[in-house]
């Protein structure tokens, strides 16, 4: 039985978010999933603040590192980030709701290009991110 591209992306995602710790941990919700496609939410807390006040870019990363990772394990294939980068382009604030919207654009063999935007929830742009993905070997879901 061959399942849908949605559901396998679906099932992967579900499958990765039950151990994924560090996402959880800061309080990431992972909104939407589809092939070559993520999207999470984080709300800065306080203690993500840096000493001008302001949402400490490596969290920003994090989350848009995190919507990178879901989106290019949608496959069923074991990927893992190869190179990433990322320019903020305003602060975000203790209380803002951040979302990162995954996009794949390249996946050739076992590289991917993938985009992520880091946004307010009010739209406001926070941070581009690019991240080059590595498929590994293996599958994501255990099969019976």
């Amino acid at each position: 039985m061959t399942s849908s591209p949605d559901t396998t992306a679906r099932a992967c995602a579900d499958a990765l978010w039950a151990t994924d710790n560090a996402s959880q941990g800061l309080g990431m919700q992972l909104t939407s999933v589809s092939p070559g496609c993520a999207t999470l939410t984080m709300t800065v807390r306080a203690d993500m603040t840096n000493g001008h006040g302001t949402c400490h870019g490596g969290f920003i990363f994090t989350l848009a590192d995190s919507a990178f990772a879901f989106a290019c394990n949608t496959y069923d294939e074991r990927t893992v980030a190869q190179h990433a980068q990322i320019t903020f382009i305003a602060p975000a604030m203790a209380g803002d709701k951040l979302v990162a919207s995954a996009i794949e654009r390249s996946r050739t063999g076992r590289s991917g290009i993938y985009d992520i935007t880091v946004t307010r929830e009010d739209g406001q742009q926070i941070a581009e991110f690019r991240g080059h993905s590595r498929t590994v070997g293996g599958a994501i879901v255990e099969t019976p």
